[in-house]
């Protein structure tokens, strides 16, 4: 069982967090919000630090799970950052979306320190990090991302490693790009099935188990033809992955039309107050017939 530093107690960091805790490892947590990291270390047990730093000072593996860039920066690198006072050969995970420049700079800060760092997104939503079924998608070199699995698996049923620093990163944004355009689909779809006055249900069960299905297909047909959009993935977040991935496309060459017309209908759900609700919320966009 490994000595474990875990920074970031949000919607997918604290079940992650628990995952470990009740597979035994001896856990030391940080939150912004201190009352978050008490109310999760009486949950689960184990300690709670008052940065980052303190957190990691006696840890064999650090595990991140923030925001942003920004924040991932300053929980790792700020002044009571986390590599402050991680020992050489100790490992860096982080679970946050974000860019792979900033993964690939931990990667180098990490290596003049004596520092393992492995950038790993995740995908499955809040639900996949209750179940501790998650997908992870890992950059690195190959002895970290092995041992970063040891510990991952306790939250994750699929973990590959996909290639050096940033690497996971940029598949995330593959993910990402993906997702938004087979809810693009699914939103005109659904509304074009309405527009023609078919039973929604029957369409389902007709379309469900053939080439159309997918995953965002089962899980939001019912709640978007109900108009109900608190089940995932925040519209908010899903606009920050999406500019992720257009910044990557614009320094690699990569063309992505689709995607950049998608980001900006994101941007109409948010000018109509949908910050916070799931990606599925796309389809509010199109009127109802």
């Amino acid at each position: 069982m490994a000595r474990i530093a875990f920074i970031g107690l949000g919607t997918m960091g604290a079940p992650m967090a628990g995952h470990l805790a009740k597979a035994g490892h001896e856990l030391t947590v940080y939150n912004r919000s201190i009352g978050k990291a008490k109310s999760w270390a009486e949950a689960y047990g184990g300690a709670v630090a008052i940065s980052p730093a303190k957190a990691a000072e006696d840890a064999d593996i650090v595990i991140s799970c923030v925001g942003t860039d920004d924040d991932l920066a300053q929980v790792a690198l700020g002044r009571e950052g986390a590599f402050r006072s991680m020992q050489p050969g100790g490992l860096f995970i982080d679970h946050t979306t974000v860019s792979a420049r900033i993964a690939r700079q931990l990667f180098v800060e990490g290596e003049s320190r004596g520092i393992h760092s492995v950038d790993a997104p995740v995908t499955g939503g809040h639900s996949g990090a209750q179940d501790g079924k998650l997908a992870i998608m890992c950059g690195g070199s190959e002895p970290a991302v092995a041992a970063a699995k040891i510990v991952m698996q306790a939250y994750a049923t699929r973990i590959v490693h996909v290639g050096g620093a940033g690497a996971g990163q940029t598949a995330k944004m593959v993910n990402q790009i993906c997702i938004a355009g087979v809810i693009q689909g699914l939103s005109e779809a659904l509304r074009f099935a309405q527009a023609a006055e078919l039973d929604l249900d029957a369409v389902f069960e007709a379309i469900s188990g053939g080439a159309a299905q997918s995953w965002q297909m089962d899980r939001y047909w019912g709640t978007m033809a109900r108009d109900e959009f608190d089940f995932g993935f925040a519209v908010d977040w899903m606009r920050k992955d999406l500019g992720l991935a257009l910044d990557e496309a614009r320094a690699n060459g990569a063309t992505l039309p689709v995607t950049a017309i998608i980001d900006q209908f994101y941007a109409d759900v948010q000018a109509m107050g949908g910050h916070r609700q799931d990606t599925s919320a796309l389809v509010r966009r199109l009127t109802r017939a």
